[in-house]
Protein backbone atom coordinates (compact mmCIF):
# COMPACT_ATOMS: atom_id res chain seq x y z
CA UNK A 1 0.00 0.00 0.00
CA UNK A 2 1.27 3.47 -0.84
CA UNK A 3 2.03 5.93 1.90
CA UNK A 4 -0.18 9.03 2.25
CA UNK A 5 2.74 11.29 1.34
CA UNK A 6 3.40 9.50 -1.95
CA UNK A 7 -0.31 9.65 -2.77
CA UNK A 8 -0.32 13.38 -2.04
CA UNK A 9 2.70 13.84 -4.32
CA UNK A 10 0.90 12.03 -7.14
CA UNK A 11 -2.21 14.18 -6.65
CA UNK A 12 -0.14 17.38 -6.73
CA UNK A 13 1.56 16.20 -9.93
CA UNK A 14 -1.80 15.46 -11.53
CA UNK A 15 -3.08 18.87 -10.43
CA UNK A 16 -0.09 20.66 -11.96
CA UNK A 17 -0.44 18.70 -15.17
CA UNK A 18 -4.01 19.95 -15.53
CA UNK A 19 -2.89 23.62 -15.50
CA UNK A 20 -2.01 24.82 -19.00
CA UNK A 21 1.71 25.54 -19.33
CA UNK A 22 0.95 29.08 -20.45
CA UNK A 23 -0.93 29.77 -17.20
CA UNK A 24 1.73 28.73 -14.68
CA UNK A 25 3.80 31.19 -12.66
CA UNK A 26 6.68 32.33 -14.84
CA UNK A 27 9.78 34.40 -14.21
CA UNK A 28 10.74 34.40 -17.90
CA UNK A 29 8.28 34.65 -20.81
CA UNK A 30 8.77 34.96 -24.57
CA UNK A 31 8.62 38.54 -25.85
CA UNK A 32 5.58 38.48 -28.17
CA UNK A 33 5.04 42.25 -28.58
CA UNK A 34 7.21 45.38 -28.81
CA UNK A 35 7.11 45.81 -25.03
CA UNK A 36 7.39 43.35 -22.15
CA UNK A 37 4.44 42.82 -19.79
CA UNK A 38 4.23 45.03 -16.69
CA UNK A 39 6.67 43.73 -14.07
CA UNK A 40 9.02 42.18 -16.65
CA UNK A 41 12.29 43.53 -18.07
CA UNK A 42 13.45 43.10 -21.68
CA UNK A 43 16.55 40.88 -21.64
CA UNK A 44 17.28 41.64 -25.34
CA UNK A 45 17.28 37.96 -26.32
CA UNK A 46 13.62 37.65 -27.30
CA UNK A 47 12.56 37.10 -23.69
CA UNK A 48 11.21 39.12 -20.79
CA UNK A 49 12.25 38.40 -17.20
CA UNK A 50 11.29 39.44 -13.67
CA UNK A 51 15.01 39.05 -12.85
CA UNK A 52 14.08 36.47 -10.23
CA UNK A 53 12.29 39.00 -8.03
CA UNK A 54 8.70 37.80 -8.57
CA UNK A 55 6.77 35.02 -10.27
CA UNK A 56 3.55 35.91 -12.05
CA UNK A 57 0.93 33.64 -13.55
CA UNK A 58 0.57 34.95 -17.09
CA UNK A 59 -0.90 33.77 -20.36
CA UNK A 60 -0.83 35.21 -23.89
CA UNK A 61 -3.87 37.27 -24.92
CA UNK A 62 -3.82 35.91 -28.49
CA UNK A 63 -5.44 39.18 -29.58
CA UNK A 64 -8.49 38.66 -27.34
CA UNK A 65 -9.71 40.26 -24.11
CA UNK A 66 -8.41 38.76 -20.86
CA UNK A 67 -10.72 36.21 -19.20
CA UNK A 68 -12.55 37.00 -15.98
CA UNK A 69 -10.14 37.09 -13.03
CA UNK A 70 -7.22 38.15 -15.24
CA UNK A 71 -5.91 41.64 -16.09
CA UNK A 72 -4.12 42.93 -19.17
CA UNK A 73 -0.49 43.74 -18.31
CA UNK A 74 0.61 44.69 -21.82
CA UNK A 75 3.13 42.99 -24.02
CA UNK A 76 0.42 40.65 -25.29
CA UNK A 77 -0.16 39.03 -21.87
CA UNK A 78 -2.83 38.72 -19.16
CA UNK A 79 -1.89 38.21 -15.50
CA UNK A 80 -4.00 36.39 -12.93
CA UNK A 81 -5.43 38.80 -10.33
Amino acid sequence: MKSPSSLALVLVGVGLASVPASARAQRVVPKIADLCPMGYVDTFNGKCSTLGVMSYTVQPTNGKACPSGWMNVGGGYCRKK
